[in-house]
């Protein structure tokens, strides 16, 4: 009994508990797990073969260009207004319609000029009439004064012969006189009348005027973009009603960082590429360069001449301008992707018989997604980046293709 228990203490003080014999197990096997984990992976970085996408080396053609952003608006629009007060008749047209020039667009109820020019024709037709009446009259004063003077040159010649008496001497110069002064009024009266007349005329005329303000017709060929009013609506000169735009010059004007300004100029083309169609791009070209440059955002105007419209349309869309300002061909590109930066170095990875090798490059132009490589690559080298953007190259690494 007492060797039992002797023995039973030696074996606790001289061998672990087996709790701890398989923890001691458990802690060996996750050190030989992460050493297995650390060789696998120190492999994988350093000999496994990494997947790439490659780029075979071209010649083609780079274009430098300038952005802008801006908005599609017309070279030429009017807002159509009336001249004169009054209510709104009809309005003849609605936004999306085509008007040509001399088109009617809106009438103003006409009612109450109408009876002016009445009224006016009326008041012609009377001058016209005193005007014919004034003229008989002066006829009339012709013929008294002409029997005046007959009268006046016979009683001259019985007077010097003692045939007359003094009494009718004086009463032939008398009738003459008054002759003579109702003349000279039938004349003054003619005068007068024919300043009425020509006053009704204009008066007239003016009214005539008024009523043909009445109707707003198209100042030039163009389409409606907006209407501000409807029938009943009282205007006043000035007021607009439609706004009318001509299509023979849309373009963008768009906003440009005055840095650019020394390499901007007109006629240069442009591609527009608008927000509600950003796959596609619509050929343009430079038509005017702002001269003032805004104080806060240091950037000026540009407008840029849209050679063709998507369907769909609208004075006012956003769009993005980018300007052609300089062009090569026939010149080594490549996708800026695969242009890499050691240091203060631009370079890329070439392949190898298989294997990644870095070599410097010297680039020229630059285009949105390309570069002009001047040195370092010839036509035929095929350039490599990691197919995972979380992968790394280094010269000598083994690559293959990507699935």
């Amino acid at each position: 009994m007492y060797k039992t228990t002797e023995s039973q203490t030696e074996d606790q003080r001289g061998s672990p508990p087996r709790a701890e014999r398989m923890r001691r197990t458990g802690r060996r096997t996750v050190y030989v797990l992460l050493v297995l984990v650390g060789c696998i992976a120190l492999y994988a970085i350093l000999f496994a073969p990494v997947a790439v996408t490659s780029y075979e080396v071209r010649r083609g053609t780079i274009v430098t260009e300038t952005m802008g952003t801006g908005t599609l608006e017309a070279r030429v629009k009017a807002t159509v207004s009336p001249k004169i007060s009054g209510r709104v008749a009809n309005v003849l047209v609605d936004e999306g319609d085509v008007a040509n020039a001399g088109q009617p667009l809106v009438r103003l109820d006409d009612a109450e000029l109408l009876q002016q020019v009445e009224i006016a024709t009326a008041s012609v037709a009377v001058a016209v009439a005193g005007l014919d009446r004034l003229s008989a009259d002066k006829d009339r004063a012709v013929a008294v004064l002409h029997q005046a003077s007959f009268d006046y040159k016979r009683t001259i010649k019985l007077y010097e012969h003692d045939t007359a008496a003094s009494v009718e001497f004086e009463r032939a110069t008398e009738a003459r006189s008054i002759a003579q002064a109702e003349l000279a009024r039938a004349q003054a009266a003619i005068v007068e009348g024919q300043h009425e007349l020509i006053t009704q005329q204009k008066t007239h005329l003016y009214h005539q005027a008024r009523l043909a303000d009445t109707q707003i017709a198209a100042p030039f060929d163009g389409l409606i973009v907006r209407r501000f009013r409807d029938a009943g609506d009282v205007v006043v000169p000035g007021s607009p009603v439609l706004t009318l735009i001509s299509t023979d010059e849309l373009w963008i004007t768009a906003w440009v960082d005055e840095t650019e300004m020394t390499r901007l100029q007109t006629e240069q083309p442009a591609r527009v590429v608008f927000r509600s169609q950003p796959e596609r791009a619509y050929p343009g070209t430079v038509s005017r360069l702002g001269r003032e440059a805004d104080r806060e955002t240091r950037e000026f105007v540009v407008d840029v001449r849209v050679l063709e419209l998507p369907e769909n349309w609208a004075v006012g869309q956003r769009a993005e301008v980018f300007i052609e300002t300089e062009r090569k061909t026939d010149v080594v590109v490549l996708p800026a992707k695969y242009l890499l930066l050691r240091g203060a170095t631009v370079g890329v990875h070439i392949e190898e018989q298989g294997h990644a090798a870095w070599r410097p490059v010297k680039t020229g132009l630059r285009s949105r997604d390309s570069f002009e490589v001047i040195e370092g690559l010839r036509v035929g080298d095929t350039v490599l980046i990691p197919a995972n953007p979380k992968a790394t190259l280094r010269d000598g690494r083994k690559v293959e293709p990507a699935p």
